[in-house]
């Protein structure tokens, strides 16, 4: 898998996320994932509006310019629309941008929650004493945050304050800025747990961003 991050900016997150770690008595992990799902239905949607558009395209073209023999026309039509169905297709495969027009917000909403969840069962992120540990997560193709609380910070970092995070994160995610937009994460989680008064969390997760490349 590609990294997300470079050496420098793997080092300087993590240091981050230490730092607050020690000033909000919380266990904070970041993860990067390349993508939560196949969408494998991306490709077969994108195939269809190309065969459709192309179709119209080559109805009209056959009004407007008559060919000379009718079969000529049938053939053409089925060429013109295939091709163009089939270059959609593989747009989607290659293109991530182009991809994303045909993904529901619903469904990667849903994906990247999932792929949360599971991550954080798997690495068994609710071992920490006290349960305070959060979860901040990025999956790019999707590009999408999720910010997943254990029980012990669930009251301080509620549905409010998950999206508070989110928004102050999102334009350094959409600009592609993938490190900066978790440390601005790190920062506004830091921000809303400091000083709330309780012990410190023994550190049992290791300092250290995850990055997958998903599925």
């Amino acid at each position: 898998m590609k990294h997300a991050l470079n050496e420098e900016e793997h080092k300087r997150l993590n240091e981050r996320t230490a730092a607050a770690e020690k000033k909000t008595n919380a266990q904070i992990v970041c993860a990067v994932i390349g993508k939560s799902d196949t969408y494998a239905e991306l490709p077969w949607k994108a195939f269809a509006l190309g065969v459709s558009l192309a179709g119209l395209a080559a109805l009209l073209l056959n009004i407007l310019r008559p060919p000379a023999l009718p079969w000529q026309s049938a053939f053409s039509a089925v060429g013109i629309s295939l091709g163009a169905g089939a270059g959609a297709a593989l747009a989607v495969v290659f293109i991530p941008a182009f991809a994303r027009l045909f993904l529901s917000v619903s469904r990667a909403d849903t994906e990247v929650r999932q792929y949360a969840d599971s991550l954080f069962l798997s690495r068994e992120m609710f071992a920490v004493p006290r349960r305070r540990t959060v979860l901040l997560l990025v999956s790019l193709f999707e590009r999408r945050i999720v910010v997943l609380p254990d029980a012990g910070l669930v009251r301080q970092l509620d549905a409010q304050a998950a999206s508070a995070i989110i928004r102050s994160m999102r334009p350094e995610l959409i600009a592609g800025r993938t490190a900066q937009a978790l440390e601005t994460g790190v920062a506004k989680i830091e921000e809303l747990l400091l000083d709330d008064g309780r012990p410190a969390a023994e550190n049992t997760l290791p300092d250290d961003v995850i990055e997958e490349e998903g599925t």
